[in-house]
């Protein structure tokens, strides 16, 4: 989940609204152990649906040589609010994947 919150200097932080951020399309993508693939291929669309916050089509994109994901997400618990979203897997150095 992400929470979207105000800066303010002198008072504490509103917060603005949250979203959800279903990562499992993108999980799917990466599981297919795509390689050399065309800068700017597009690997998937993502519908929004009932189970997403997404305010329109996001699509999973193959570009130097990283998957990587834009989202326009709309906000819940507020009374409208959108914000723009962009994943990619980073790989840790001593982790687990």
């Amino acid at each position: 989940m992400l929470t979207v919150y105000d800066k303010d200097t002198f008072t504490q932080d509103d917060k603005m609204g949250d979203a959800v951020i279903d990562i499992k399309p993108y999980i799917e993508c990466m599981k297919m152990g795509l390689q050399n693939l065309p800068n700017g291929t597009k690997v998937e669309r993502v519908q929004p649906n009932r189970e997403n916050c997404l305010a329109d089509e996001s699509s999973i994109i193959w570009n130097n040589s990283k998957m990587f994901q834009d989202m326009c997400l709309r906000l819940r618990n507020v009374e409208r609010g959108e914000v723009e979203v962009q994943i990619e897997w980073i790989d840790l150095p001593g982790r687990k994947a």
